[in-house]
């Protein structure tokens, strides 16, 4: 699959998470960030995607400790995203 189409299938699962709050987190960390990715980047986020939304949101407003594999530049910015989300 090329690089455009992976990021457009990835940006659908971003923003149609199940629940409000997760489609904004992680759809708007996509949104935000996701124009500039590597492909090892995509490659975290399509792992990250696989994973329970309210892991990853825990993870991102820091009430769950991040697992080790998921730790890095890009929960930083996730994080950032998510203390956003909280803060409005």
């Amino acid at each position: 699959m090329d690089r455009e189409h992976r990021l457009k299938r990835l940006r659908f699962r971003a923003w149609h998470r199940g629940t409000k709050e997760a489609d904004l987190l992680i759809g708007g960390f996509f949104d935000a960030h996701a124009a500039d990715w590597s492909d090892d980047q995509i490659a975290w986020f399509e792992t990250l995607l696989e994973e329970q939304d309210v892991d990853i949101m825990g993870w991102a407003i820091g009430s769950i400790a991040v697992p080790a594999h998921f730790r890095g530049p890009m929960m930083t910015q996730m994080k950032a995203v998510g203390y956003v989300q909280v803060a409005e």
